[in-house]
């Protein structure tokens, strides 16, 4: 069960694992659909990365709002961008995974993880190189 007001980390994969977003113009389209603010009107997306083959964020959740209908909202607006006629049809694997974040603590290591998936996976030397991620933290 979800609770208003908790962060979670959530993550998703492609279906049967495809690196769909290792083309740029797929990629490009899926993160501006993942950040769509029409998206966010009761939950809050606080970090984000779009990988090859899966989708990390933090997402605040919101009144009124349960965070299995929050991805799924969000799964269903990125498949939308994402889709090619010669692509295949299904974009991500059925589910997801979250994980409650209980402190600030927890808040900060849960973030710092996400930012740094292109590294660890060899994608870029810096995280300032990858272009398919975001965090609040960077416009205040």
């Amino acid at each position: 069960m979800s609770a208003a007001g908790q962060v979670y980390l959530v993550t998703f994969v492609t279906h049967d694992r495809r690196p769909l977003f290792s083309d740029t113009a797929v990629a490009h389209d899926a993160a501006r659909a993942a950040t769509d603010r029409r998206l966010w009107y009761r939950s809050r997306l606080l970090a984000w990365v779009l990988m090859p083959d899966h989708w990390h964020g933090l997402i605040e959740l919101g009144a009124m709002e349960s965070l299995s209908v929050c991805v799924q909202r969000l799964k269903t607006n990125t498949s939308r961008a994402a889709a090619r006629p010669e692509g295949p049809r299904r974009v991500w694997a059925p589910g997801f995974h979250d994980r409650a974040i209980r402190s600030d603590d927890g808040l900060r290591a849960a973030a710092r993880y996400l930012v740094a998936n292109p590294l660890r996976a060899g994608l870029v030397d810096r995280i300032g190189s990858y272009p398919y991620w975001d965090a609040v933290w960077l416009q205040a």
